[in-house]
């Protein structure tokens, strides 16, 4: 396989640390509010990247992290701690609110068919993990004291800026009103590994620690889950493009002073859902949401598609019109789907599984593979049950659902006219059964007899 490698910036071909296994650490979510369409973009991308390795005989092993405490407004150390806002905003504790975000984060990820990872860990839950990570460093020589806080000192190494163009001229405090210079740090890249209560005193959730009584910065949390969880070697780091600078490098920054050794190959990073106005954010215009397009009549599976047919290193802009095209897309797909008789011999598919594996060696050209099920489905020399075959196998990567059968909410008067026909059938009255049939079908559902019983679709 091949990849797009943000630490080289160039497409590299895909090579973990143990033959046949792959280790991903994904950034998750800080669970302070709903998240809007933009972030799921990122999941949606990360789960079709493990999908994709799996479907490759790859076995993946993915953790993530829930951001419940540490994570500023800016991500750099300025600006409130974004779960303090949270709680504030809608007076509740910082827990009640990480609880509630939390757990709307995993139904809305369930609602666009991403797989939990296997491993999902709070950021409260590893305090003493970063307390050892920020002693080890202090002992080292990469970390110091100063005024409450403990910083990582950016100058003891040679090169700061692994993942980004940047230079210390660009990283000019004030240029921004809302940032503010921190007098404490030696250099404007430092960052911090730990606040005491010298700085933010309305914090809700502190911890005893070497430094005094306080709580962790943001980065040194995915820094500590992964190489607790994951081990020191990770193939994969995943996030979204703004999670580069600095939130990535300081991870990088960190993690490889402490554990002495490179740690990560490969860093995947999907690009912004834009809307009209330029990124989509919590703070400005129509607050898009999962649960938003559901209320507008969209299935979430349609948004997935829409997503799926731009590469994952594009800015996609986000229009209703683009979600109507997907949205016709993804129906006319599931009936024609829907059309396939399940009979007769699979044969002659490995062609498109090539084909299909193909796209997805190349930096994960998932639009390419879904233009390749397009073209199997309209293969005339392939039978139904070949094309059934390739559906299910290719959607094991898509993720759209396309064989599941949409439930149907049945009324109480058919369901007691399908009950009315089963005693009808029971008894050999079999007129009397084909006319309650045929009554369900005047009031808009089909009824088919099956050896699993009786199923029941919308005309």
């Amino acid at each position: 396989m091949n990849i797009y490698n943000t630490k080289t910036r160039t497409i590299d071909k895909f090579i973990p640390h143990e033959a046949g296994h792959v280790k991903i650490y994904t950034c998750g979510p800080t669970v302070y509010h709903y998240a809007h369409i933009g972030n799921m973009r990122t999941y949606i991308m990360e789960d079709v990247l493990e999908r994709a390795l799996n479907y490759l005989g790859y076995e993946v092993k993915r953790a993530m992290n829930i951001t419940d405490v540490g994570h500023l407004t800016s991500d750099a150390d300025t600006g409130e701690d974004k779960m303090l806002k949270g709680a504030i905003r809608e007076h509740k504790t910082v827990m009640e609110i990480a609880k509630f975000y939390t757990d709307k984060f995993f139904e809305d990820a369930a609602k666009l068919n991403i797989k939990k990872p296997e491993i999902i860990v709070p950021a409260t839950s590893q305090i003493d993990e970063y307390i050892k990570i920020i002693k080890t460093l202090e002992e080292k020589g990469y970390a110091y004291f100063c005024n409450g806080n403990v910083y990582f000192d950016t100058s003891k190494l040679k090169d700061y800026y692994v993942l980004t163009n940047h230079n210390e001229e660009d990283l000019k405090v004030g240029v921004r009103e809302d940032v503010l210079e921190d007098l404490n740090k030696r250099n404007k890249t430092d960052f911090v590994l730990w606040f005491t209560k010298s700085k933010f005193e309305n914090q809700e959730l502190k911890w005893d620690s070497p430094w005094g009584y306080g709580y962790p910065g943001w980065h040194i949390e995915c820094s500590g889950i992964s190489l607790k969880f994951l081990g020191e070697y990770l193939d994969i780091h995943c996030g979204g493009v703004d999670n580069i600078f600095p939130h990535h490098t300081n991870e990088i920054a960190q993690s490889e002073s402490y554990i002495g050794h490179p740690w990560c190959n490969y860093w995947f990073h999907v690009e912004h859902l834009n809307d009209e106005t330029g990124k989509m954010s919590k703070s400005k215009g129509e607050f898009l949401t999962v649960d938003l397009l559901i209320n507008k009549g969209y299935d979430p599976l349609a948004y997935r598609l829409f997503c799926l047919q731009s590469h994952y290193r594009r800015q996609l802009v986000f229009s209703y019109q683009g979600l109507d095209n997907a949205s016709n897309i993804y129906k006319t797909l599931k009936t024609k789907i829907k059309s396939l008789k399940n009979e007769g011999k699979v044969e002659n598919y490995q062609n498109y599984i090539e084909k299909f594996k193909k796209a997805l060696e190349d930096d994960l050209n998932i639009s390419a593979a879904i233009t390749i099920l397009y073209d199997s489905l309209k293969d005339n020399t392939l039978s139904d049950v070949t094309k059934l075959y390739l559906v299910n196998d290719f959607d094991q990567v898509l993720g759209l659902d396309l064989l599941k059968k949409e439930k149907i909410e049945v009324e109480d008067e058919i369901k007691e006219l399908i009950n009315k026909r089963n005693e009808a059938k029971k008894n050999k009255d079999f007129a009397t059964a084909d006319q309650i049939r045929d009554l369900i079908f005047e009031k808009g559902y089909i009824i088919k007899d099956t050896r699993e019983g009786v199923q029941i679709e919308k005309k």
